[in-house]
């Protein structure tokens, strides 16, 4: 039986990913396959690099202020911060990929081919509005890309609109896949796993929005977690994580948000045995 592990984008709260996959495996729980949106790509490709969790977090935390680094913002003659609107975004995330191709040189790894975990990493291309997966296996069709680099992968996944600018890869123009699949559960299916744990973030209802990047934050939750919704009935199980505490763009809660996660799974850990060892 091979377990596959699906998990959601949320910013900074995905560092709570990190903390359900050391639970599982204090537990002894393998994870054969994963699959990550947006924050959960950079997991899923950290984790198919044979990176340990405790590796996985010091990471996080320095990504976070690498990618972070240099705003794609100009100012006007009032001395006010505008967005780029060349740009795209308020960062070029260009950083992103770079954080990727620093792990991977760690481990001699650049492309996805170079993987040992299988994996897959969903985008959508402003171009034609398709989801587009990025995998180290064999292409199930035309929409199935196995020759790019893991830093491009995780790039185009990760571009959040108008946060960071789109991924531009050949003919495409990447944004966040998680406005078509933001939990990637049939993704993980399709590419071999028997059983699938989803990872998801329990929506707060009760946030206030002030300014341009909560409210936009705000309305792309809503939407992303919609989404999820059709999603997540595929999973054979489903840990929903409460983050309702954390802005998903204060990286400084990285480790919060391991903690929170670690809790978490472990609260499950009977539940989930008993679905990875129930005979179908």
């Amino acid at each position: 039986m091979k377990l596959g592990l699906a998990m959601s984008g949320g910013g900074i709260k995905g560092a709570a990913h990190i903390g359900v996959i050391q639970a599982l495996q204090e537990e002894n729980i393998k994870v054969d396959i994963v699959g990550g949106t947006s924050i959960g790509s950079i997991v899923a490709a950290l984790y198919a690099m044979e990176y340990t969790p405790n590796e996985m977090l010091k990471l996080f935390n320095y990504f976070s202020k690498l990618i972070f680094k240099n705003s794609a913002m100009y100012t006007d003659p009032r001395g006010k911060k505008l967005l780029s609107i060349q740009a795209g975004g308020l960062y070029s995330g260009e950083n992103i990929a770079f954080a990727i191709e620093e792990a991977g040189k760690y481990k001699k790894i650049k492309k996805l081919k170079d993987l040992k975990v299988p994996i897959v990493i969903p985008a959508v291309d402003l171009r034609d509005s398709e989801k587009y997966v990025f995998t180290n296996m064999e292409k199930i069709n035309d929409k199935y890309l196995n020759k790019a680099d893991i830093s491009v992968a995780v790039r185009a996944s990760s571009s959040y609109p108008a946060i960071f600018a789109p991924c531009i890869y050949n003919k495409h123009k990447f944004v966040d896949g998680g406005i078509l699949d933001n939990i990637p559960v049939e993704e993980v299916k399709k590419i071999g796993a028997d059983k699938v744990i989803a990872i998801r973030f329990k929506l707060n209802k009760t946030s206030r929005t002030i300014g341009l990047r909560s409210t936009l934050n705000k309305a792309i939750d809503i939407m992303f977690s919609k989404i999820e919704g059709e999603e997540v009935k595929k999973a054979d199980y489903v840990i929903e994580i409460d983050t309702q505490d954390v802005n998903p763009f204060d990286f400084k809660q990285a480790n919060k948000c391991y903690k929170y996660g670690y809790l978490q799974a472990k609260k499950e850990i009977a539940n989930i045995k008993k679905m990875i060892y129930k005979e179908d």
